[in-house]
Protein backbone atom coordinates (compact mmCIF):
# COMPACT_ATOMS: atom_id res chain seq x y z
CA UNK A 1 0.00 0.00 0.00
CA UNK A 2 1.16 3.66 -0.87
CA UNK A 3 1.34 6.09 2.20
CA UNK A 4 0.60 9.30 1.84
CA UNK A 5 3.28 10.98 0.78
CA UNK A 6 4.18 8.59 -2.42
CA UNK A 7 0.57 8.50 -3.17
CA UNK A 8 -0.09 9.60 -7.20
CA UNK A 9 -2.47 12.80 -7.57
CA UNK A 10 -4.52 12.94 -10.08
CA UNK A 11 -5.14 16.22 -12.03
CA UNK A 12 -8.61 17.04 -12.80
CA UNK A 13 -9.06 19.48 -15.64
CA UNK A 14 -10.56 22.94 -14.22
CA UNK A 15 -14.16 23.79 -15.84
CA UNK A 16 -14.63 27.69 -16.38
CA UNK A 17 -18.27 29.24 -17.57
CA UNK A 18 -18.64 31.67 -19.71
CA UNK A 19 -22.17 33.56 -19.84
CA UNK A 20 -23.72 35.27 -22.12
CA UNK A 21 -27.13 37.45 -21.41
CA UNK A 22 -29.06 37.89 -24.86
CA UNK A 23 -29.96 41.22 -26.26
CA UNK A 24 -33.92 42.42 -24.69
CA UNK A 25 -35.99 41.77 -27.45
CA UNK A 26 -34.40 38.44 -28.53
CA UNK A 27 -36.89 35.11 -28.44
CA UNK A 28 -36.06 32.97 -24.58
CA UNK A 29 -34.82 36.20 -23.17
CA UNK A 30 -33.35 34.54 -20.54
CA UNK A 31 -29.71 34.23 -19.86
CA UNK A 32 -27.84 30.67 -21.25
CA UNK A 33 -24.28 29.16 -20.35
CA UNK A 34 -21.27 27.88 -22.39
CA UNK A 35 -19.67 25.45 -20.47
CA UNK A 36 -15.55 24.73 -21.39
CA UNK A 37 -12.67 23.22 -19.45
CA UNK A 38 -10.83 26.88 -20.59
CA UNK A 39 -11.22 30.13 -22.00
CA UNK A 40 -9.46 29.77 -25.63
CA UNK A 41 -9.06 33.23 -27.96
CA UNK A 42 -12.11 31.73 -29.92
CA UNK A 43 -14.26 32.27 -26.67
CA UNK A 44 -12.88 35.20 -26.33
CA UNK A 45 -13.76 36.34 -29.87
CA UNK A 46 -17.32 35.30 -28.65
CA UNK A 47 -17.23 37.70 -25.78
CA UNK A 48 -15.98 40.45 -28.50
CA UNK A 49 -18.87 39.62 -30.70
CA UNK A 50 -21.32 39.75 -27.89
CA UNK A 51 -20.42 43.11 -26.91
CA UNK A 52 -20.44 44.23 -30.38
CA UNK A 53 -23.61 42.91 -31.02
CA UNK A 54 -25.14 45.30 -27.93
CA UNK A 55 -23.76 48.08 -28.69
CA UNK A 56 -25.12 47.83 -32.33
CA UNK A 57 -28.77 46.80 -30.91
CA UNK A 58 -28.62 49.98 -28.58
CA UNK A 59 -27.83 52.00 -31.08
CA UNK A 60 -30.90 50.92 -32.94
CA UNK A 61 -32.72 51.40 -30.12
CA UNK A 62 -31.61 54.94 -29.40
CA UNK A 63 -32.87 56.13 -33.53
CA UNK A 64 -36.44 55.08 -32.36
CA UNK A 65 -36.67 57.09 -29.02
CA UNK A 66 -38.38 59.94 -29.10
CA UNK A 67 -38.11 61.21 -25.76
CA UNK A 68 -35.75 61.59 -22.28
CA UNK A 69 -38.31 58.99 -21.01
CA UNK A 70 -37.04 56.45 -23.76
CA UNK A 71 -33.56 57.10 -22.73
CA UNK A 72 -33.78 56.66 -19.14
CA UNK A 73 -36.07 53.06 -19.98
CA UNK A 74 -32.67 52.18 -22.30
CA UNK A 75 -30.35 53.01 -19.52
CA UNK A 76 -31.92 50.60 -17.19
CA UNK A 77 -32.23 47.88 -19.51
CA UNK A 78 -28.50 48.05 -20.46
CA UNK A 79 -26.94 49.54 -17.58
CA UNK A 80 -29.53 49.33 -14.14
CA UNK A 81 -29.20 46.76 -11.36
CA UNK A 82 -30.74 43.97 -13.96
CA UNK A 83 -29.19 45.55 -17.15
CA UNK A 84 -27.29 43.33 -19.90
CA UNK A 85 -24.11 44.73 -19.22
CA UNK A 86 -24.34 44.46 -15.06
CA UNK A 87 -25.35 41.05 -15.47
CA UNK A 88 -22.49 40.61 -17.33
CA UNK A 89 -20.25 41.85 -14.78
CA UNK A 90 -21.16 40.56 -12.06
CA UNK A 91 -20.06 37.46 -13.20
CA UNK A 92 -16.36 37.97 -14.09
CA UNK A 93 -15.94 36.41 -10.59
CA UNK A 94 -15.67 32.80 -12.35
CA UNK A 95 -12.96 33.27 -14.31
CA UNK A 96 -9.77 32.73 -13.68
CA UNK A 97 -7.30 35.58 -12.31
CA UNK A 98 -5.51 35.85 -15.64
CA UNK A 99 -8.64 36.09 -17.51
CA UNK A 100 -10.66 38.37 -15.74
CA UNK A 101 -8.89 41.42 -16.50
CA UNK A 102 -9.29 41.30 -20.15
CA UNK A 103 -12.87 40.29 -20.05
CA UNK A 104 -13.47 43.21 -17.50
CA UNK A 105 -11.87 45.63 -19.94
CA UNK A 106 -14.32 44.37 -22.74
CA UNK A 107 -16.97 45.21 -21.06
CA UNK A 108 -16.32 48.14 -19.03
CA UNK A 109 -15.42 49.35 -22.46
CA UNK A 110 -18.70 48.80 -23.60
CA UNK A 111 -19.91 49.98 -20.62
CA UNK A 112 -18.15 53.46 -21.59
CA UNK A 113 -19.47 53.40 -25.00
CA UNK A 114 -23.05 52.75 -24.26
CA UNK A 115 -23.16 55.65 -21.56
CA UNK A 116 -21.45 58.14 -24.02
CA UNK A 117 -24.59 57.28 -27.04
CA UNK A 118 -27.04 57.85 -24.17
CA UNK A 119 -25.71 61.13 -22.72
CA UNK A 120 -25.20 62.06 -26.53
CA UNK A 121 -28.65 61.41 -27.66
CA UNK A 122 -30.20 62.98 -24.29
CA UNK A 123 -28.54 66.40 -25.51
CA UNK A 124 -29.70 65.45 -28.74
CA UNK A 125 -33.33 65.60 -27.43
CA UNK A 126 -33.12 67.73 -24.82
CA UNK A 127 -31.66 70.45 -27.72
CA UNK A 128 -34.92 69.55 -29.57
CA UNK A 129 -37.21 70.00 -27.12
CA UNK A 130 -35.93 73.71 -25.78
CA UNK A 131 -35.92 74.92 -29.89
CA UNK A 132 -39.74 73.30 -29.45
CA UNK A 133 -40.39 74.98 -26.79
CA UNK A 134 -38.70 78.54 -28.02
CA UNK A 135 -41.19 78.18 -31.34
CA UNK A 136 -43.95 77.54 -29.11
CA UNK A 137 -43.23 80.72 -27.27
CA UNK A 138 -42.69 82.67 -30.14
CA UNK A 139 -43.70 86.41 -30.55
CA UNK A 140 -46.07 87.06 -33.43
CA UNK A 141 -44.45 89.89 -35.38
CA UNK A 142 -48.20 89.86 -37.61
CA UNK A 143 -49.95 90.72 -33.77
CA UNK A 144 -49.71 94.80 -32.86
CA UNK A 145 -47.46 95.22 -29.96
CA UNK A 146 -48.26 96.18 -26.36
CA UNK A 147 -47.87 100.03 -25.66
CA UNK A 148 -45.56 100.67 -22.69
CA UNK A 149 -46.45 103.38 -21.27
CA UNK A 150 -43.19 105.92 -20.88
CA UNK A 151 -42.55 107.65 -17.23
CA UNK A 152 -41.49 111.71 -16.62
CA UNK A 153 -39.75 113.63 -14.86
CA UNK A 154 -41.92 114.97 -11.83
CA UNK A 155 -42.94 118.78 -12.30
CA UNK A 156 -40.89 119.29 -9.07
CA UNK A 157 -37.82 117.84 -10.28
CA UNK A 158 -38.28 119.51 -13.64
CA UNK A 159 -38.18 123.10 -11.90
CA UNK A 160 -35.22 122.13 -9.55
CA UNK A 161 -33.23 120.59 -11.88
CA UNK A 162 -33.83 124.12 -14.35
CA UNK A 163 -33.37 126.10 -10.63
CA UNK A 164 -29.88 124.26 -10.16
CA UNK A 165 -28.49 124.66 -13.63
CA UNK A 166 -29.39 128.38 -13.40
CA UNK A 167 -27.37 128.87 -10.25
CA UNK A 168 -24.66 126.79 -11.22
CA UNK A 169 -24.03 128.67 -14.44
CA UNK A 170 -23.40 131.93 -11.71
CA UNK A 171 -20.78 130.10 -10.28
CA UNK A 172 -23.06 128.85 -7.19
CA UNK A 173 -22.36 124.93 -5.84
CA UNK A 174 -24.94 122.62 -4.49
CA UNK A 175 -25.14 121.38 -0.88
CA UNK A 176 -27.39 119.03 1.17
CA UNK A 177 -28.64 118.81 4.45
CA UNK A 178 -30.13 116.52 6.68
CA UNK A 179 -34.23 116.96 7.27
CA UNK A 180 -34.09 115.76 10.43
CA UNK A 181 -32.63 118.70 12.19
CA UNK A 182 -31.20 120.27 15.34
CA UNK A 183 -33.05 123.27 16.70
CA UNK A 184 -29.80 124.91 16.96
CA UNK A 185 -29.52 124.80 13.13
CA UNK A 186 -33.69 125.35 12.29
CA UNK A 187 -33.69 128.66 14.45
CA UNK A 188 -31.06 129.98 17.22
CA UNK A 189 -27.62 130.01 14.66
CA UNK A 190 -30.17 131.81 12.45
CA UNK A 191 -31.28 134.83 14.93
CA UNK A 192 -34.57 132.96 16.43
CA UNK A 193 -34.19 132.51 19.64
CA UNK A 194 -36.61 130.13 21.63
CA UNK A 195 -38.59 133.41 22.55
CA UNK A 196 -39.03 134.64 19.60
CA UNK A 197 -42.30 135.14 17.87
CA UNK A 198 -41.10 134.21 14.24
CA UNK A 199 -41.29 130.62 15.23
CA UNK A 200 -44.83 130.72 15.69
CA UNK A 201 -44.83 131.03 10.92
CA UNK A 202 -43.05 127.98 11.19
CA UNK A 203 -44.59 125.33 13.66
CA UNK A 204 -43.04 122.61 12.91
CA UNK A 205 -43.11 118.73 13.72
CA UNK A 206 -41.01 118.46 16.82
CA UNK A 207 -39.13 114.57 17.45
CA UNK A 208 -38.43 116.12 20.92
CA UNK A 209 -37.66 119.45 22.40
CA UNK A 210 -34.32 120.02 21.00
CA UNK A 211 -34.83 117.75 17.46
CA UNK A 212 -37.31 118.44 14.71
CA UNK A 213 -38.08 118.41 11.14
CA UNK A 214 -36.49 121.20 9.31
CA UNK A 215 -38.85 124.06 8.21
CA UNK A 216 -36.63 124.80 5.60
CA UNK A 217 -33.13 124.56 4.41
CA UNK A 218 -31.17 127.67 5.65
CA UNK A 219 -29.95 125.24 8.23
CA UNK A 220 -27.26 123.95 5.48
CA UNK A 221 -26.17 127.70 5.02
CA UNK A 222 -25.17 127.55 8.92
CA UNK A 223 -23.58 124.43 8.82
CA UNK A 224 -21.40 125.69 5.30
CA UNK A 225 -20.05 128.87 6.97
CA UNK A 226 -18.64 126.52 10.22
CA UNK A 227 -16.74 124.41 7.68
CA UNK A 228 -15.04 127.25 6.15
CA UNK A 229 -14.26 130.91 5.21
CA UNK A 230 -15.70 133.18 2.28
CA UNK A 231 -15.99 133.21 -0.19
CA UNK A 232 -18.92 131.06 -0.38
CA UNK A 233 -22.29 130.43 -2.89
CA UNK A 234 -24.13 127.74 -2.51
CA UNK A 235 -27.69 126.64 -2.90
CA UNK A 236 -29.73 123.93 -0.49
CA UNK A 237 -32.49 122.19 -1.76
CA UNK A 238 -34.31 119.60 -0.53
CA UNK A 239 -37.72 119.01 1.34
CA UNK A 240 -39.08 121.12 4.59
CA UNK A 241 -42.00 120.33 6.72
CA UNK A 242 -44.40 122.39 8.82
CA UNK A 243 -47.59 122.04 10.25
CA UNK A 244 -49.91 123.68 7.50
CA UNK A 245 -53.52 122.25 6.82
CA UNK A 246 -53.18 121.64 3.66
CA UNK A 247 -54.54 123.50 0.92
CA UNK A 248 -54.90 124.99 -2.76
CA UNK A 249 -51.35 127.23 -1.60
CA UNK A 250 -49.89 125.04 1.47
CA UNK A 251 -49.01 121.66 2.29
CA UNK A 252 -47.08 119.99 5.51
CA UNK A 253 -44.17 118.68 2.57
CA UNK A 254 -42.67 121.03 0.34
CA UNK A 255 -40.23 121.93 -1.61
CA UNK A 256 -37.46 125.08 -0.67
CA UNK A 257 -34.41 126.49 -2.16
CA UNK A 258 -32.28 128.81 -0.32
CA UNK A 259 -29.30 130.56 -2.23
CA UNK A 260 -26.06 132.22 0.18
CA UNK A 261 -23.31 134.70 -0.85
CA UNK A 262 -20.85 135.75 1.18
CA UNK A 263 -17.35 137.54 0.44
CA UNK A 264 -15.73 141.29 0.85
CA UNK A 265 -17.57 144.13 -0.55
CA UNK A 266 -21.02 142.20 -1.55
CA UNK A 267 -24.19 144.75 -1.65
CA UNK A 268 -27.76 144.82 -2.00
CA UNK A 269 -26.98 145.82 -5.58
CA UNK A 270 -25.62 142.00 -6.06
CA UNK A 271 -28.60 140.55 -4.57
CA UNK A 272 -30.77 142.57 -7.17
CA UNK A 273 -28.60 141.22 -10.37
CA UNK A 274 -28.69 137.60 -9.26
CA UNK A 275 -32.44 137.14 -8.43
CA UNK A 276 -33.06 139.25 -11.97
CA UNK A 277 -31.13 137.07 -13.77
CA UNK A 278 -33.16 133.96 -12.33
CA UNK A 279 -36.49 135.20 -12.98
CA UNK A 280 -35.29 136.29 -17.24
CA UNK A 281 -34.00 132.80 -17.11
CA UNK A 282 -37.00 131.64 -15.90
CA UNK A 283 -39.64 133.02 -16.97
CA UNK A 284 -38.82 134.78 -19.87
CA UNK A 285 -36.59 138.24 -20.21
CA UNK A 286 -40.15 139.77 -20.29
CA UNK A 287 -40.89 139.35 -16.34
CA UNK A 288 -40.32 142.32 -14.68
CA UNK A 289 -39.20 142.28 -10.88
CA UNK A 290 -39.92 144.13 -8.09
CA UNK A 291 -38.46 144.29 -4.65
CA UNK A 292 -40.35 145.75 -1.61
CA UNK A 293 -39.51 145.73 1.83
CA UNK A 294 -39.88 142.72 4.09
CA UNK A 295 -38.81 140.91 7.44
CA UNK A 296 -36.99 137.90 7.74
CA UNK A 297 -35.23 136.89 11.21
CA UNK A 298 -31.72 136.32 9.61
CA UNK A 299 -31.32 139.37 6.97
CA UNK A 300 -31.20 142.68 7.27
CA UNK A 301 -32.24 144.11 4.94
CA UNK A 302 -34.86 142.04 3.98
CA UNK A 303 -37.13 142.10 0.68
CA UNK A 304 -39.94 140.50 -0.99
CA UNK A 305 -39.40 139.59 -4.42
CA UNK A 306 -42.06 139.79 -7.31
CA UNK A 307 -42.37 139.20 -10.70
CA UNK A 308 -45.17 140.40 -12.89
CA UNK A 309 -48.26 138.08 -13.72
CA UNK A 310 -47.65 135.24 -16.16
CA UNK A 311 -51.62 135.55 -16.94
CA UNK A 312 -52.26 139.12 -17.42
CA UNK A 313 -48.92 140.58 -18.53
CA UNK A 314 -48.87 142.74 -15.43
CA UNK A 315 -52.53 144.35 -15.76
CA UNK A 316 -54.20 142.75 -13.00
CA UNK A 317 -56.16 139.67 -12.91
CA UNK A 318 -57.93 137.22 -10.35
CA UNK A 319 -54.66 135.19 -10.23
CA UNK A 320 -52.93 138.06 -9.22
CA UNK A 321 -55.45 139.79 -6.80
CA UNK A 322 -55.54 142.34 -9.80
CA UNK A 323 -52.42 143.67 -8.44
CA UNK A 324 -50.23 142.66 -11.50
CA UNK A 325 -47.90 141.44 -9.33
CA UNK A 326 -46.87 137.88 -7.87
CA UNK A 327 -44.59 137.01 -5.04
CA UNK A 328 -41.92 134.30 -5.84
CA UNK A 329 -39.24 134.36 -2.70
CA UNK A 330 -37.99 136.38 -0.25
CA UNK A 331 -34.59 137.56 -0.08
CA UNK A 332 -31.87 140.04 1.80
CA UNK A 333 -28.51 141.05 3.29
CA UNK A 334 -27.22 138.14 5.75
CA UNK A 335 -27.91 139.57 9.38
CA UNK A 336 -24.68 140.73 11.01
CA UNK A 337 -25.95 138.44 13.81
CA UNK A 338 -25.88 135.00 11.92
CA UNK A 339 -22.34 135.74 10.91
CA UNK A 340 -21.19 136.16 14.65
CA UNK A 341 -22.66 132.56 15.34
CA UNK A 342 -20.51 131.17 12.86
CA UNK A 343 -17.35 133.10 13.76
CA UNK A 344 -17.45 135.39 10.67
CA UNK A 345 -16.41 138.97 11.34
CA UNK A 346 -19.51 141.21 10.12
CA UNK A 347 -17.18 143.85 9.50
CA UNK A 348 -14.82 142.42 6.97
CA UNK A 349 -17.70 140.27 5.50
CA UNK A 350 -21.03 140.94 3.90
CA UNK A 351 -23.56 138.32 1.91
CA UNK A 352 -26.85 138.17 1.18
CA UNK A 353 -29.44 135.29 1.33
CA UNK A 354 -32.90 134.15 -0.55
CA UNK A 355 -35.30 131.28 -0.57
CA UNK A 356 -38.09 129.67 -2.43
CA UNK A 357 -40.99 127.12 -2.67
CA UNK A 358 -40.05 124.98 -5.76
CA UNK A 359 -43.57 124.01 -5.47
CA UNK A 360 -44.55 128.03 -6.01
CA UNK A 361 -42.00 128.63 -8.86
CA UNK A 362 -43.52 125.03 -10.81
CA UNK A 363 -47.00 126.78 -10.24
CA UNK A 364 -45.99 130.11 -11.94
CA UNK A 365 -44.33 128.09 -14.44
CA UNK A 366 -46.86 126.03 -15.67
CA UNK A 367 -50.04 128.01 -14.71
CA UNK A 368 -50.70 125.34 -11.47
CA UNK A 369 -53.72 126.22 -9.07
CA UNK A 370 -53.46 123.32 -6.78
CA UNK A 371 -50.42 122.93 -4.99
CA UNK A 372 -52.41 119.29 -3.94
CA UNK A 373 -51.92 117.93 -7.51
CA UNK A 374 -48.04 117.77 -7.47
CA UNK A 375 -49.22 115.06 -4.34
CA UNK A 376 -51.86 113.11 -5.70
CA UNK A 377 -50.17 110.95 -7.95
CA UNK A 378 -53.10 111.69 -11.24
CA UNK A 379 -51.81 110.33 -14.50
CA UNK A 380 -53.65 112.73 -15.97
CA UNK A 381 -51.77 115.61 -14.46
CA UNK A 382 -48.50 113.85 -14.19
CA UNK A 383 -48.53 112.95 -18.52
CA UNK A 384 -48.17 117.08 -19.38
CA UNK A 385 -45.07 117.35 -18.08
Amino acid sequence: MLNKKSRSKRVVPRKRLIIFVPLPGEENYKPFFILSRFINDEEGILLENKTKEIKKEIVSELNRVKDLKDIEKLRVEYLGRKGVVTLLLRKLGILSPEERPKAGQLLNQTKREIEDLLKTKEVEIEKLEKEKRLQGEGIDITLPGRKIDKGAIHPINLVLKEIEEIFLSLGFKIEEGPEVELDYYNFEALNIPKDHPARDDQDSFYISREILLRTHTSPVEIRVMEKQLPPIRIIATGKCYRRDAADSTHSPMFHQIEGLAVDKDITFGDLKGVLTFFVHKMFGKDRKVRFRPGYFPFTEPSAEVDVSCLLCQGKGCSACGYSGWLEIMGAGETDPAVFKMVGYDPEKYSGFAFGMGAERIAMLKYGINDIRLFFENDLRFLKQF
